[in-house]
């Protein structure tokens, strides 16, 4: 266990036993200290008196125990001491290394990660799976300003440069236009008579996502190292790779889901800093805390931006609602055990009422605002789907619905009603639906595109083969799903057993994006919706990484045997990377080949 800042233990009086405390480093630390609260973080537990054997004690007194906040001794410290001792307490740390590496290391990543989504990132040169709703809607908001409908299989048309398929009547569309709106902007880039034009905005939230990845994983572990580690595993896994280069919705989601994740553990590091910092002030002071609920930190703008980014992602899919409710939680918790952490005496009520409900107004009425916003474009053009239905329909109803509305509401609620409909009686059969159940095994991937060739076609000039196979499947790195699903296993463990708040920021992103789809498992869902999963799945394989590296303070020797076992793993997920790039990318290979890779029958 590594040393405070002051280069001793501190010596802190909890609860009336004296102890020794030390202010662990979250990258490094073996054993993360626990608390008795419940929560998703963690702080130092009381551990009774080695010579003192501990009284037998009834379940109401372990309850006002646990509820008891910590008595801290501060006599004769200075402020700055003061403030040092909180922050271990808080279990907020500095990062070591070099300011230049923390920004490079996560660039170099993020380059790599480039290239395995930008090479050939034109085949194939056709619309592929959903890219049929979501590319031509993207263009279709370009030229009419909101998405029209198009003549029945305009697919090869589109691919050809020939638009004419599409008509001024308006599209049904069952998903918010974020998403839309962000492959349109690729193709006004680079437009939209190449792949490049359709697919560049889904390669390049792919891209900074990694970067993303990196920074956020350097917080959460106190290592760049192993934020560019977990970087790593996402740029190569193939999950994030086939749904960075086809234009579809989750990237998106994706991409802003991690950006909220990012800005929750930003707040949560910096609400701690000014609470340590308030309370130090007081503590050196006056001894003690005056207020029983602590001192106030004034506005958390990281909940703000947390909250913008959430409404996005609820305006590319409404499943990123899910993170909305999920991080705003958390916020909550670690709120209310940061009280506790400083030795506010009413904690609960101080992280429930005072930082509780400015975090609450902070995140949601933020993400509700900005999703409402991100619909302006659908209320300004009169000509949209559902747009005059309070005027034209409603108005006509022998029994309206909702006359004390106004129209232009009116309209908005009915369409998100129909919405509402779609999604949950989405029940018709699908060759690759998958059931959430198997998602963390990739149990049954997605083939987003197939084509053979065989002998008397040309499949010697294609492949050197009899028979090439041309596909794109969107399976993970079986390295990083199957050591993902067995990490998460100590991730729980250590969130449960350590209150390890590493492991619960971890566990967060599986509640947000995973748990709640066993709620529709009789529904049409497919295993690529795990693409908002994939940052946690590897988040969760870097979390075992950074265990068996071990505390720094160990003897090399004794860290040797887990170093070298966490380099294996890195190496064998970098080699399965490779040898799945050509199915991953569309590349023509021998039909033999491809099968090598089907490691489970349910593949096929």
């Amino acid at each position: 266990m590594s040393r405070s800042a002051e280069g001793a233990p501190d010596v802190e009086q909890d609860a009336g036993a004296t102890r020794h405390t030390e202010a662990t480093d979250p990258a490094t630390s073996e054993h993360p200290a626990a608390d008795g609260a419940t929560g998703p973080d963690h702080e130092d537990r009381t551990e009774p008196h080695p010579h003192h054997a501990a009284p037998a004690v009834g379940w109401s007194t372990r309850v006002r125990q646990a509820l008891r906040a910590p008595k801290l001794q501060y006599a004769g410290r200075t402020q700055e001491q003061i403030e040092r001792s909180l922050l271990g307490r808080l279990h907020v740390t500095s990062i070591p290394g070099s300011r230049l590496w923390a920004w490079l290391g996560p660039a170099l990543v993020a380059a790599f990660a480039a290239v395995l989504r930008l090479a050939y990132l034109d085949r194939p040169a056709r619309l592929v799976f959903d890219e049929t709703y979501y590319v031509k809607q993207a263009y279709s908001l370009l030229v009419l300003g909101y998405e029209g409908d198009w003549n029945e299989e305009p697919d090869e048309n589109f691919a050809a440069g020939d638009y004419s398929d599409l008509q001024t009547t308006a599209d049904y569309v069952v998903h918010p236009s974020v998403g839309k709106w962000m492959i349109a902007a690729g193709i006004r880039l680079l437009g939209v008579d190449s792949p490049w034009g359709w697919r560049i905005s889904a390669a390049v939230v792919g891209i900074i996502s990694v970067f993303m990845l990196a920074r956020i994983g350097r917080r959460l572990f106190s290592s760049t190292l192993l934020g560019c580690t977990a970087a790593l595993f996402l740029a190569i896994d193939g999950i994030h790779i086939v749904m960075s280069r086809i234009s579809i919705l989750d990237i998106f989601l994706s991409f802003w889901v991690l950006a909220g994740f990012g800005a929750l553990l930003l707040d949560r590091e910096r609400y701690r800093r000014r609470l340590a910092r308030a309370a130090a002030v007081e503590i050196a002071r006056h001894g003690s805390l005056r207020d029983p609920w602590g001192p106030k930190v004034g506005v958390r703008w990281w909940l703000l931006v947390a909250g913008v980014c959430l409404g996005l992602a609820s305006g590319v899919k409404w499943s990123g609602i899910y993170a909305v409710a999920v991080f705003g939680l958390f916020a909550v918790a670690w709120t209310i055990s940061a009280r506790r952490s400083v030795g506010a005496r009413l904690w609960v009520g101080a992280g429930a009422l005072r930082d509780g409900v400015p975090a609450f107004l902070a995140l949601v009425p933020t993400a509700a605002l900005t999703y409402v916003l991100t619909w302006l474009p659908w209320w300004l053009n009169p000509n949209s789907y559902n747009r005059q239905w309070a005027t034209e329909v409603n108005a006509l109803a022998d029994v309206p619905e909702r006359p004390w509305m106004p129209d232009w509401l009116n309209s908005w609620w009915e369409y998100h009603l129909k919405m509402w409909e779609f999604h949950n009686n989405l029940t018709s059969e699908h060759t690759y639906m998958s059931q959430p159940w198997g998602w963390l095994i990739q149990w049954r991937p997605t083939s987003f595109a197939w084509r053979d060739v065989k002998a008397d076609a040309g499949a010697m000039d294609l492949c050197g083969a009899e028979r090439c196979a041309g596909a794109i499947l969107a399976v993970g790195n079986p390295i990083i799903w199957w050591g993902a699903a067995l990490a998460l296993v100590l991730v729980i463990w250590a969130a449960l057993r350590r209150r390890d708040w590493r492991a619960w920021a971890i566990l967060a992103g599986y509640l947000a994006m995973y748990v709640p789809w066993f709620a529709y498992s009789e529904r049409t869902i497919f295993t690529f919706y795990t693409v908002a999963l994939v940052p946690f799945v590897v988040l969760a394989l870097t979390y075992v990484i950074a265990e068996l590296i071990g505390a720094k303070d160990l003897p090399l020797r004794d860290r040797r045997p887990g170093i070298w076992t966490a380099a294996v793993i890195v190496v064998l997920a970098l080699v399965v990377s490779a040898f799945y790039w050509p199915i991953w990318s569309n590349q023509w290979v021998p039909y033999t080949f491809w099968r090598l890779h089907m490691l489970l029958p349910t593949w096929i």
